[in-house]
């Protein structure tokens, strides 16, 4: 499996396809301290001029102080092959050990960014954040995703700015 550098206007991938149902994993911090987790919504877009890809994060999770101490981070989607180390990152937390160590999992360095990205990833998106905004749940249109929130423990959404991509063919419009 051998990944490439995209040109951010040849990125092609099914958009909802993706978030539903392939997950990515979001890293923030630095080589030498970082946290990742599995994360399941978001988008990609555009706004202020700049693509970009959006993220939601609960404050309750680790990864969320390293988000807001760092000023970039990563997501990438890996082959099913990765699924079981995926779930793994996702359920268990960076607050209680070196959950990293418990997968098949290589942290590899950015190109563009301080956060680290995946050696196994086929997709690696780069992103520096450029906003963020937590959620109010006075302005949900549907009351039904408050039950979502029983905690009521609801998401900051972060927007970061794609500096780069880098994966395979399945990827690229090219």
């Amino acid at each position: 499996m051998a990944i490439k550098e995209i040109d951010i206007n040849q990125f092609c991938t099914k958009s909802v396809d993706i978030w539903l149902k392939k997950w990515f994993l979001l890293t923030a911090g630095t080589m030498e301290h970082s946290n990742t987790m599995t994360i399941a919504w978001g988008s990609f877009g555009g706004m202020w001029k700049r693509p970009f890809a959006q993220i939601a994060v609960r404050p309750v999770r680790h990864t969320f102080g390293f988000l807001n101490s760092s000023d970039s981070f990563s997501i990438c989607a890996f082959p099913e092959e990765h699924r079981k180390d995926m779930a793994l990152l996702g359920s268990k937390s960076g607050r209680d050990g070196d959950k990293l160590s418990e997968t098949g999992l290589t942290l590899s360095p950015s190109t563009n960014i301080k956060a680290p990205c995946f050696k196994e990833a086929e997709l690696i998106i780069e992103c520096k954040t450029m906003y963020w905004q937590d959620m109010e749940p006075k302005n949900f249109q549907d009351q039904g995703i408050d039950a979502l929130y029983p905690e009521k423990d609801y998401h900051r959404i972060y927007f970061g700015e794609i500096l780069a991509i880098q994966g395979t063919e399945e990827y690229s419009a090219e």
